[in-house]
């Protein structure tokens, strides 16, 4: 962050100001929250680092991440989310990162269906019913 005015470069964010940035960006109605410096990647954030998070306390357990760096919102996080980010990583079955989906479980159930789906439709030409020309006469010529 650079100051507007004399172009000096500003230092890191308090958790006092990226605790306001958070509370200007959130849209609930709680207004009791704490915040907190994230040094570390987790499974819900992996933003960019440092950064504050800033946890309200309502129903959706929001939690709202700001850039110690520059003071931007990085991300949003609520319970909605989490339940998203969940079925996301079986999905891709990606169960601890929730954003590799080249996988080898992945790339095996898609070789697996690539191989049903073939089979299936072989079987499938196998066993479709063929009409011969020769019963169809001889069941003609009968009646």
């Amino acid at each position: 962050m650079l100051d507007a005015r004399t172009a000096t470069v500003l230092p890191p964010i308090d958790a006092s100001t990226a605790g306001a940035i958070a509370r200007k960006a959130y849209r609930g109605k709680s207004a009791t929250s704490t915040v907190e410096r994230v040094e570390r990647a987790s499974p819900e954030y992996r933003g960019a680092l440092p950064a504050w998070r800033t946890s309200f306390a309502d129903d959706d357990a929001t939690r709202i991440y700001v850039s110690a760096e520059t003071g931007r919102l990085t991300s949003v996080r609520t319970g909605t989310w989490r339940l998203y980010d969940f079925f996301w990583g079986l999905h891709i079955m990606d169960w601890t990162q929730h954003e590799r989906f080249n996988t080898p479980w992945l790339k095996a159930f898609a070789a697996g269906g690539l191989v049903f789906g073939v089979a299936g439709a072989i079987l499938l030409f196998m066993r479709w019913p063929r009409r011969r020309r020769k019963s169809r006469g001889m069941r003609q010529g009968a009646a």
